[in-house]
């Protein structure tokens, strides 16, 4: 592996000049943030302008590394370190794989903070991020959860007409929860409200726009016309 194709701080990449002991949150946010998003590779000896200088003691560095993460990271993310030569300089790399007992929190200076990578930083998740982490971590999504509407007020004439169509069969009374839009208690699910007849969901809408052509305007505005859709998302799919 080059080295110097793996220097360009990125969202799947980040670099330190040095492990900075005292300072574990300067660098284990990295850790949080790859193994929260789409994991990423964390390189050690690679300054700001990108020199290669290289660790004085990248065994010792490595172990410490390690330790760090163990002590930090909650809950600790799967990853890999491994060194990296070029000439007599020698890097520490630490790979972190997508994580998938989301959100990894950094525990540190009485801090519990979990990071997202955002371009090419790592910053702190916002509180609707860290809903979304606390759902993939939980094997849920927003689909299945349970929404805020009673499923006996609920009608679902298009979608057994939709179904009618295009399979032959008749939309059975089970076929709610083996859909998913019903739960194993009977509550109407996230994905039920999308379904249902009533348009439930305030977001559940569709914008077009008809432009002027087949490619992007050099300076003109070519839009000629746009419209927007609201309903079920059956009703969407028609429109």
């Amino acid at each position: 592996m080059d080295i110097k194709q793996l220097i360009g701080e990125t969202t799947d990449y980040d670099k330190k000049l040095a492990l900075e002991e005292k300072k574990p949150k300067s660098w284990c946010k990295s850790i949080s943030a790859f193994a929260n998003c789409f994991g990423g590779k964390l390189i050690f000896g690679v300054s700001n302008d990108n020199e290669l200088v290289g660790l004085a003691d990248a065994e010792g560095d490595a172990e410490k590394i390690s330790e760090a993460i163990k002590t930090h990271l909650n809950p600790i993310p799967e990853f890999k370190l491994y060194f990296e030569k070029d000439g007599e300089k020698i890097f520490v790399i630490v790979e972190v794989m997508k994580g998938q007992q989301t959100p990894y929190y950094y525990e540190g200076d009485g801090q519990l903070i979990a990071f997202m990578r955002i371009g090419n930083e790592s910053v702190p998740a916002t509180p609707s991020q860290l809903r979304e982490l606390v759902l993939r971590g939980s094997g849920e999504s927003y689909d299945s959860l349970k929404s805020r509407y009673d499923f006996d007020n609920m009608s679902f004439t298009k979608l057994k007409s939709v179904y009618k169509q295009r399979t032959g069969n008749i939309f059975e009374d089970t076929d709610y929860e083996s859909f998913g839009l019903i739960d194993e208690r009977g509550n109407l699910t996230n994905a039920g409200a999308l379904l249902a007849d009533e348009s439930l969901v305030r977001h559940s809408r569709l914008f077009c726009t008809r432009w002027n052509g087949l490619t992007k305007a050099s300076g003109i505005v070519d839009a000629l016309d746009d419209k927007e859709y609201t309903g079920s998302l059956v009703t969407l799919l028609q429109a």
